[in-house]
């Protein structure tokens, strides 16, 4: 058991001061006045922060790859234990690994490893993100146009009942029965890689659209007469989305604008793949030659192939370019996607009962400290 003490505290809802935060185990015990520490803790441990901002750790709910590794090319702990670590370095302590559109031996190996590991928790794991197959070939960006397809029945029925958080479908190739079996398995199914109409989706919305991912990349866009997807989706008060906010994926106003429309519904994402935390020149996303330069990920075709966000600069973004203020930005880094999946009983908050997973953070933004399950890394 030990304290953190002497720094701000951001709950997940509000910034406090002069409390401690008492930390037993994996989970956090208390919150205090300074006063009462000692009253009531006389012997213990003691970490001070200095003046510095304790924080919930972040949540990435889009994660192909990162240090190296890409879940598409190894679904396995030895992958997840790399993405997990280098994760970590950047304040993030959870993530969905997503498997882009594959083959269904691909998609079946995932399944079973996934079921096989034990405690997927200690590796950072929340689940599968299954991105596709299943989206629109008008919209596939770096997909493979050849493993675009309907999944089976039968493939449909064993994701349900997998360990997998989020599934993203095009709502306009979406069989309905696929959409409530998953559903009912408790899968997340989330709309992107679409070219659907604005009436697509709401006529397809009831019957378990509940996310959308990547907003504005990868979907049929807003104007006037056609509203698309991105009009369905800002004129929805039900549908969470993750936003990639690098300066490259949307304008840093376009981000302000869905902020503005979306309120505590948007959350941050990364869309990473293997070489961020890294400075890899170039690497393969099924069959796809992809180059790293400039902050960017482009195929051969010049389409972005995911990102090399992290999650700490992703916070910093939102801060500095898109105006968001500092507690909304936290929040969109842990407490909303931790929302979005139902997990914010015990992950996105500084709360009795919730798991010490936390960042401490200096005035720039900077990580000084993250803390997992109780246990600094830094």
């Amino acid at each position: 058991m030990y304290a953190i003490i002497n720094g701000r505290i951001f709950t997940g809802e509000k910034t406090i001061f002069n409390r401690a935060v008492v930390i037993e185990g994996k989970k956090i015990k208390k919150i205090l006045k300074i006063e009462e520490l000692d009253v009531k803790y006389p012997n213990i441990e003691k970490k001070d922060i200095k003046g510095n901002l304790v924080a919930p750790a972040y949540i990435d709910l889009q994660l192909n790859g990162c240090g190296g590794v890409l879940v598409n090319d190894d679904v396995s702990a030895k992958t997840f234990g790399i993405m997990n670590e280098t994760n970590i370095k950047y304040g993030c302590t959870l993530f969905t690994p997503t498997l882009i559109t594959c083959p269904d031996e691909k998609i079946e190996n995932a399944l079973k490893v996934m079921d096989e590991i034990e405690d997927l928790e200690s590796l950072g794991v929340l689940g599968l993100h299954i991105e596709g197959p299943y989206i629109s070939l008008e919209k596939k960006g770096t997909h493979r146009e050849d493993y675009i397809r309907v999944l089976s029945d039968e493939l449909i029925e064993k994701i349900a009942k997998s360990k997998t958080t989020i599934m993203t479908i095009a709502p306009e190739n979406a069989k309905p029965e696929h959409i409530k079996t998953l559903v009912a398995g408790g899968v997340r199914v989330a709309m992107g890689h679409t070219n659907a109409t604005y009436e697509k989706v709401m006529e397809m919305k009831p019957y378990g659209f509940t996310m959308v991912t990547h907003l504005y990349n990868g979907m049929s866009s807003f104007t006037h007469r056609e509203p698309g997807v991105m009009g369905a989706v800002l004129d929805s008060s039900d549908i969470k989305g993750g936003i990639i906010v690098d300066g490259h994926h949307c304008h840093y106003g376009a981000v302000r604008i869905a902020k503005k429309a979306l309120g505590e519904n948007l959350y941050l994402v990364t869309d990473a793949a293997s070489p961020a935390g890294t400075d890899m020149p170039e690497f393969m996303f099924e069959g796809k030659r992809c180059t790293h330069k400039d902050g960017q990920l482009r195929n051969e075709a010049g389409d972005l192939a995911g990102s090399v966000l992290t999650m700490d600069q992703g916070v910093r973004n939102l801060v500095e370019h898109v105006g968001v203020t500092l507690e909304e930005a936290l929040k969109m880094a842990s407490l909303y996607p931790a929302k979005a999946i139902n997990i914010d009983d015990k992950y996105g908050r500084i709360k009795s009962g919730h798991f010490a997973d936390l960042v401490v953070l200096d005035e720039k933004l900077e990580l000084v400290d993250v803390i997992v399950k109780g246990i600094s890394r830094r």
